[in-house]
């Protein structure tokens, strides 16, 4: 099949025949449940468009645990069939939709307490394993195992023997979820649906009660035009609310935000074969391996300021780094960090006031005719949460429809990984690079992987890595804008690739010559590169004087001393 292409004639095509044509679903908002939604609606048949006000994933959906898991901890909530549906999409990921993008990855969870808490817990991963295996698609990942403290201590040699006497160790998958967000509206673009990042949505169009479309905002070329649709699905995230001010109607819920805040970490600071998961008094706290570095996360506290960029403070920092230093025989120091990410979760409010009860589950609603609104939930579930928006949608559509079948849809780059992957050692001669670097990029492109080597076999030189970022190539630069979606810098070093958390420097170094990479195939001149480079080195020291900020307001002033490159 061919692999549909994000580059800039590709969006300005789409942003045209979205002005141009009655669709019969648009859906505002690029992130995870709306690229979803997306996909799940053009191969029901349906003529789809989706916009972005930002860039794809820019919100939530880059800034999560990365993690694709049933989320152990629900099963303590008794939220049983929660986990039993996420754990059937994390089996279908793994086994089928995703392979490239989603992988396993162990966890350790360490014991404190003689007798009772192996039972207690060991039940738990026991039930865990057992939901998986009944879902039909659970048995790629390993069983769980009950380890001794000196078992537990040769797998991960960083914990302190007295913190542990023993251990469960299990199994869960991760994913880089900006990318899988991308490969998601791709492969939405394949089955012909029209994408377009950098649109925003000003307002809609109304015929007396019912919503028919939406009036956009090309935040790139300028000018705003009509985009007409039988259905418009609002899948905004954070920002349901104000979208639905929109249309000066009450929304039938409201959406909360919860701040969580991530730490990466090079890999050598943390002696460990296995990621960890640990108690905290208020949730959990996961230590996950990330290629040659360490994420630690997360937080769980309430979020009312700029829901864009939501700010680090320096209490939250030290927040993390307390737990996790409580288990560590090597304490961690600010100096290990390289990165520091913060996201808002979407959260159905409810009765409790504290943000880490509220509710994980999604909510559909029809607050009027045309319009429909999906909110909450979480990453793993974003295709049950597609399912049943598009389900909502097409009931008030004239004509049957057919049922939804992204269960069977692989995503981009799928087809044909397993046999790229076996072959690996003769894609990287024939390539002229080392086959680690082609492992690299299988994990990160699946069988698209030949779409950036030809980008080589052209240019050799893009073939080369970045030198102060040296994981990526060249070619990955360029690839994200040709194919991808990228529009501008911020885009590249902080979603395309994780440059901007996974080095000392957040990315600085690469700028320019990131921007330089990028300049012919988006038609920049030696000034846009210029601003693009400044623009980001500006980023970078505002989000650095966040995380010296005491608390949530100091830290937000601090970081909106660097607006956006496209205000929005």
């Amino acid at each position: 099949m061919r692999t549909a292409a994000l580059g800039p004639e590709q969006r300005a095509d789409a942003l045209a025949r979205m002005a141009e044509t009655e669709l019969d679903v648009l859906v505002v908002g690029g992130g995870i449940v709306g690229a979803g939604t997306a996909l799940d609606a053009v191969t029901r048949g349906l003529s789809t468009g989706i916009v972005e006000a930002r860039d794809w994933a820019s919100g939530t959906s880059s800034r999560s645990s990365k993690l694709i898991h049933g989320g152990l901890r629900y099963l303590e909530m008794l939220d049983f069939a929660l986990v039993r549906e996420a754990l059937k999409e994390r089996g279908l990921l793994l086994e089928r939709l995703a392979p490239h993008l989603v992988k396993p990855v162990p966890f350790l969870y360490p014991l404190q307490h003689r007798g009772w808490e192996r039972l207690y817990a060991g039940t738990g991963v026991a039930m865990y394993d057992a939901m998986s295996v009944s879902s039909g698609h659970g048995r790629g990942l390993p069983r769980h195992r009950h380890l001794s403290r000196r078992h537990a201590l040769q797998v991960a040699p960083a914990l302190k023997r007295e913190a542990l006497v023993g251990a469960l160790q299990y199994y869960d998958a991760q994913v880089d979820d900006a990318r899988f967000v991308a490969t998601l509206v791709r492969t939405a673009a394949e089955y012909g649906a029209l994408a377009a990042n950098r649109a925003r949505v000003v307002g809609f169009l109304r015929e007396g009660e019912r919503v028919v479309g939406a009036r956009i905002e090309d935040l790139e070329q300028g000018g705003e035009f009509e985009v007409r649709a039988r259905q418009v699905v609002n899948a905004t995230g954070v920002w349901t609310d104000d979208t639905q001010g929109l249309i000066a109607e009450r929304g039938q819920f409201h959406v909360r935000a919860s701040k969580g805040i991530h730490l990466v970490v090079p890999k050598d600071r943390i002696n460990s074969t296995t990621g960890l998961i640990l108690r905290t008094e208020k949730s959990v706290l996961f230590v996950i391996p990330w290629g040659r570095h360490w994420i630690i996360g997360t937080t769980d506290t309430d979020w009312d300021l700029d829901k864009a960029h939501p700010a680090a403070s320096s209490a939250d920092i030290d927040y993390l780094l307390d737990h996790v230093n409580s288990v560590l025989a090597v304490p961690l120091t600010r100096d290990d960090v390289e990165g520091v990410y913060a996201g808002l979760r979407p959260l159905l409010a409810g009765e409790s006031e504290a943000t880490s009860k509220l509710s994980r589950e999604h909510t559909v609603a029809h607050p009027v005719p045309g319009l429909v609104v999906i909110a909450g939930g979480k990453y793993t579930t974003y295709r049950v949460m597609a399912k049943d928006a598009v389900d909502e949608a097409v009931h008030a559509l004239d004509h049957r429809v057919a049922d939804c079948v992204t269960e069977q849809v692989r995503l981009a780059g799928a087809e044909g990984y397993h046999a790229l992957w076996n072959g690996r050692a003769r894609l990287a001669q024939r390539a002229g690079l080392h086959v680690a670097r082609v492992e690299h990029l299988l994990g990160r492109y699946g069988s698209m992987t030949e779409e950036v080597l030809d980008l080589v076999a052209k240019d050799p030189e893009l073939g080369q890595p970045l030198p102060a970022a040296d994981d990526y190539l060249k070619a990955e630069i360029v690839y994200a804008c040709t194919h991808e979606g990228a529009r501008h810098l911020d885009d590249v070093l902080t979603r395309r690739t994780r440059i901007s958390i996974e080095t000392f420097d957040r990315g600085v170094r690469s700028a320019r010559e990131c921007a330089e990479l990028m300049a012919p195939v988006l038609g920049w001149d030696s000034d846009q590169v210029d601003r693009e480079a400044e623009h980001y080195e500006k980023r970078v020291e505002a989000e650095r004087e966040s995380q010296l900020q005491p608390d949530d307001q100091t830290a937000d002033a601090a970081r909106l001393g660097a607006p956006d490159i496209v205000p929005v």
